[in-house]
Order: C-alpha cells, then sequence, then structure tokens
C-alpha cells in the first residue's frame, strides 16, 4: 500500500468523547500518529461530549495533538447532512473513529481530501483494508485505521511531553538510589481488584529483598492507605504526598520504577506509558480488549488458574513474573 503521509498537512481525528479511561486507552494512538504524522496539523474533534485532552489530559498530549475541539456537538443530528458541519474548514485527512452511520455520514460533509471510517465495514471509507476485520482491543482498532491513513504499521511512538516540575516533583518523591517497585491495588470496580491482602504480601517480600514497595493509590482508593502504612512501614505512598496528583504526576513516577503490577485499571495505563516493564492483573474483564499497551507486558488472568474472581490468582505466580522483570531469583 502506498504511503499517503506527504499530503496531509490538516487531520481530523473524531470522536465521541474521552473520559478518563478513553484517554489513556487512546494515548498509543495518539503517540503512534504524531510519529507517522511528524509535521500535519493534528486537530481532535470530541463531537458528543468533552474529552479529557482539553482538561486533565491536556498536558500529556500537548504537542501530540495541535487542536482540540472539545463537546462540539457534532455528529448527532439528522439536520446536519445538509450543510457543511464545519464550515469554513477543510482537512487533507479525516480519521471516524466511531462506527455510527448516521454520524459517519455527517462527518463525509466536512471538506476533505481522504476520509478513512470503518463505518459499514468501511463502506464508506476512501481506503480499505484488504481483509476487513474489527481487533478486540480499541488502541488495536485505531492503530488499524492509522495503518489505513499511513500506508505502514504505525508502531513508532512519538515520545510524551515531559514537564520539568512535574518530574523535579517525581524526583523528589522517589529519589534515586533505591529499587523500587510499584503496586498499583485499586481498579474502577472492585470486582476488577486483586485481593488487597495479597497485595500487603506481595510488598512484604519486595521489602524482604531490598527493594521498596511504591504504592500507587487515587482518592478512591484512601480508606486503604492507614492499614497498608502500618503493615507496611518501608512502602511509600507517593501520591498522598502530592498536592494535586495528575496523571503526568503518576507516568513520571512511574518512569522511576524497575517494574509495576497492576489492576485492569487507568493506572494500569499511566504505568504502560511509562514504558516500564508491567504486570496486568485481569479476572472478569477480557484482557485483549483492555490490556494496557506496555513496552514490555505480562498478563495473569484468573481463568489461567481456573477461575474467574481476581483471587484465583495465586500470589505465587505474581512474584514469579515479577522475579523475571527484575531479572534475579525472587
Amino acid at each position: 500500500m502506498p504511503s499517503f503521509a506527504h499530503r496531509y498537512d490538516s487531520i481530523l481525528i473524531y470522536v465521541g468523547l474521552d473520559a478518563v479511561g478513553d484517554g489513556l486507552i487512546k494515548l498509543p494512538f495518539v503517540r503512534a500518529l504524531r510519529a507517522t504524522f511528524p509535521r500535519s496539523r493534528i486537530t481532535w474533534l470530541a463531537g458528543k461530549g468533552h474529552t479529557v485532552y482539553a482538561g486533565t489530559m491536556a498536558p500529556l498530549v500537548a504537542g501530540l495533538i495541535d487542536e482540540v475541539m472539545d463537546d462540539a456537538h457534532l455528529g448527532s443530528r439528522i439536520g446536519e447532512l445538509f450543510h457543511d458541519p464545519l464550515p469554513g474548514r477543510r482537512f487533507d485527512l479525516i480519521i471516524d473513529t466511531q462506527r455510527r452511520l448516521l454520524t459517519t455520514l455527517i462527518l463525509k460533509r466536512i471538506r476533505h481530501g481522504r476520509f478513512i471510517s470503518a463505518t459499514g465495514g468501511f463502506a464508506l471509507s476512501d481506503v480499505r483494508p484488504r481483509i476487513p476485520a474489527r481487533p478486540a482491543a480499541m488502541a488495536a482498532q485505531l492503530l488499524a485505521l492509522l495503518e489505513l491513513a499511513g500506508g505502514e504499521s504505525g508502531r513508532a511512538a512519538a515520545p510524551l511531553p515531559r514537564d520539568a516540575a512535574t518530574e523535579d516533583l517525581a524526583a523528589t518523591l522517589l529519589p534515586a538510589g533505591p529499587d523500587y517497585v510499584g503496586l498499583a491495588p485499586g481498579a474502577g470496580g472492585r470486582h476488577k481488584c486483586w485481593p488487597l491482602e495479597r497485595f500487603h504480601a506481595l510488598a512484604d517480600a519486595i521489602a524482604a529483598r531490598g527493594r521498596v514497595p511504591v504504592f500507587l493509590l487515587g482518592p478512591a482508593e484512601a480508606e486503604w492507605v492507614p492499614s497498608l502504612r502500618a503493615g507496611l512501614p518501608g512502602a511509600l505512598f507517593p501520591l498522598q504526598q502530592a498536592e494535586h496528583p495528575t496523571p503526568m504526576l503518576t507516568i513520571a513516577l512511574g518512569r522511576r520504577l524497575r517494574a509495576a503490577i497492576a489492576n485492569d485499571s487507568g493506572t494500569g495505563h499511566m504505568l504502560a506509558a511509562a514504558e516500564i516493564p508491567l504486570i496486568s492483573l485481569f479476572g472478569p474483564t477480557p484482557p485483549d480488549k483492555f490490556a494496557p499497551a506496555a513496552a514490555r507486558l505480562t498478563v495473569l488472568r484468573a481463568q489461567d488458574f481456573g477461575g474467574i474472581a481476581m483471587d484465583a490468582i495465586p500470589l505465587a505466580a505474581v512474584e514469579a513474573a515479577l522475579a523475571e522483570f527484575l531479572v534475579v531469583r525472587f
């Protein structure tokens, strides 16, 4: 397939909306998009709600996205079919990341050079895959659209921006010297959480071998902090020391870890963005759809140990996976 990268001075990416989880899952696509089209002006349009790329995650996409059109109220009304939804704007490339027919038809009304959409089996797309397929993972679906646009795999990733003040804060919270191992026991639902007592036991084992366990806990897990502090006097809780913890700070802290263990959670995706070895624990949710795009990833599923609930994953299996990452006998 020929490369069209040189034709795209302006690119529009359409999404419905992006909550925090969506923004984290889409981050590998954003990085690959910028790496594939380093000189293009990229506009991110959230047509049916707010995108975190215009709010809490804006610092993470600075330089990767040039313009964010937030909650644009575009893509839902039949009347939009009878006029240009973005008068005065034209894009060399539009990538439609959703599959609702009405929305796709509306987007095609925007002036453009090339249009890519998987709606209706790519029936409305200017470029189609040889064998239409729908990967389970959202990130893989987006990268497949990017591959059609760029004529290549899109595996390259532009670096995430780094804020000097955030990096300095991370260095203060986790000073150079010790070997830090991250533990992220939270998740969006407690059914996705490996038992807290096993994270506690794992932290004990980490500390016994001369490393420092680092718990990454958000506001929803604040109730766990007192008991973990009491039982693990050598553990660190850096996000609890930060006045305003942000995803960028979590990623900056992640870069200072030797490895980390996380449930299927937003924190797991942040640690993946830090490009460190990551053990990802799954039970009722499918990893083929939700696994983070880590540079080095080990997925442990409850189903591999005869269960569905998270407590089916034995402590010994997590210890063994961590040992492989740390290159020594655990």
